[in-house]
């Protein structure tokens, strides 16, 4: 582990990220509100400490960066940028500093989680920079910079597979490079159209861009106390179904689909079974809250088709309390948080092709007992799928439920009750935003117990990165030559 070669990357990554402070300040000079000194001070401190590190460490070799390697930077950066990021809200409010690292890291691992009682009073400059380190976060950080920064080049690869929330991460083009700035030109691109789609429904730019922002990474904070309830339109509500389903799609699929291959969609197996399960459950949900919670079949399936599409996709916004929904309803989107949406999508949770693959996993060894000496393979999308890929995903699936299981017993140690425990941990875990109980979608989590802030933003850490980015820490061969 070559530390000083990780920590100058680190520190480029730092300064790098300072320097787009530059767009909450201009929206708070634009404004002339309270935010402008907090921005500036987060900037210049931000900066000067990335600078600081590449100065200390830039006499390390530049060689191609290992599968280690690339872990640790991912790591270090997010954490990095977290801490950072957390800045203009530290020294902007009167938040504390973990309630201020809690927001951040929400917000840049587009969790959506909040511990603010009060959105609509914090100022214009840091609710901006609040939407727009969602942004950054959903396509990735670290995949921004490998398509920007030439000197990530060598390593971009085992950077990009250390981010990308993917089984398999797709590479569109030769260079890794290339294949980020594409992702990231896809996803502008969709922003733009979103924007533009926001501000004919009569919302103002800044309304738009904040909502654009949050909406493309899946990350679903708002600028408003009741989130998207605030507007009251079934315009603005279909923008945001349609918009929130393009997110949870693989970028890839998007981008065939603007070279000239309109059936990308369909083609792809993940995808379909992404459609078949918003369309199902949407069905199902509207069909229980029809007669007792609304009284007509298309307020039903207006809030039942949000609802489930905020949490399948784990953006999280939200335009009614379904915590007054029946059990079943409710149910439902508790395990709409585990799923999630496709790979290589900016949602969180386990992922549609994992699930897939699990099913067809369960079918063959069902299969095995039936016919002992039968030779059968896993396939998807007519491909078989390597062993490695499925070892892989079942040991994912398995320390997902671990983890999920021992962060809602320890959160529950610390006086949370049973209920606001597994929906807090779900919700940070899946990347969702709103869970239950106490962290539920007409409450925040501004009452979490100091200690169990710290245990939410790890398992937001561990969702956005795909567990195994920031679990390998914990292993001791990680550390041996």
């Amino acid at each position: 582990m070559r530390w000083r070669y990780i920590l100058n990357i680190a520190g480029i990554l730092t300064l790098f990220f300072g320097l787009t402070m530059g767009f909450p300040l201009f929206v708070g000079l634009y404004y002339q509100d309270q935010s402008v000194i907090p921005v500036l001070k987060s900037m210049g401190i931000t900066v000067l400490a990335g600078l600081i590190f590449h100065l200390l460490f830039r006499s390390a070799k530049t060689e191609s960066i290992s599968q280690r390697e690339g872990m640790a930077i991912v790591a270090i950066g997010w954490t990095a940028v977290g801490l950072f990021g957390a800045l203009p809200f530290y020294i902007g409010s009167n938040f504390s500093f973990v309630d201020a690292f809690f927001e951040s890291v929400s917000g840049f691992t587009t969790t959506g989680s909040s511990i603010l009682t009060n959105i609509e009073a914090l100022s214009k400059g840091l609710l901006f920079w609040r939407s727009f380190i969602q942004w950054l976060g959903g396509m990735g950080i670290i995949v921004l910079s490998v398509a920007i920064l030439p000197f990530l080049g060598l390593g971009g690869m085992q950077l990009y597979k250390a981010e990308v929330p993917s089984p398999v991460p797709d590479k569109l083009k030769p260079r890794i490079r290339d294949t980020a700035r594409i992702l990231w030109k896809v996803y502008a691109l969709i922003s733009l159209a979103e924007v533009i789609l926001l501000m004919l429904g009569g919302m103002d730019l800044y309304d738009a861009l904040c909502h654009t922002f949050t909406t493309m990474p899946t990350g679903g904070f708002s600028t408003k106390n009741a989130s998207i309830a605030h507007f009251g339109s079934a315009y603005f509500d279909i923008i945001f179904i349609i918009f929130m389903i393009l997110a949870g799609i693989n970028f890839s699929l998007h981008y065939q689909m603007l070279r000239g291959k309109p059936l990308a969609f369909w083609r792809d197996s993940e995808c379909r079974f992404f459609f078949g399960v918003v369309i199902v459950l949407t069905a199902v949900v509207s069909f229980n809250i029809y007669g007792s919670v609304y009284e007509k079949v298309g307020q039903a399936i207006r809030y039942g088709a949000f609802q489930v599409v905020s949490i399948v996709t784990t953006t999280g916004y939200v335009t009614a309390d379904y915590e007054k929904w029946p059990a079943m309803s409710q149910f439902i989107l508790l395990l709409c948080m585990f799923l999630g949406a496709s790979a290589g999508s900016t949602g969180g949770g386990v992922k549609c092709i994992r699930v897939m693959l699990c099913f067809k996993f369960c079918y063959k060894e069902l299969f095995s007992i039936i016919h002992p000496h039968a030779v059968t393979q896993i396939k998807i999308g007519g491909k078989t799928v390597p062993e490695d890929v499925m070892r892989s995903i079942m040991g994912f699936l398995a320390l997902y439920i671990g983890i999920f299981a021992l962060s809602s017993v320890l959160l529950a140690g610390l006086g949370v009750d049973i209920v606001t425990s597994y929906g807090a941990v779900a919700a940070c875990l899946g990347n969702i935003g709103p869970g239950f109980g106490f962290v539920g979608p007409a409450d925040n989590f501004a009452q979490i117990p100091y200690m169990g802030k710290w245990l939410l933003i790890w398992c937001m850490l561990l969702g956005r990165l795909e567990i195994f980015t920031v679990i390998i820490f914990l292993v001791p061969e990680f550390w041996r030559k």
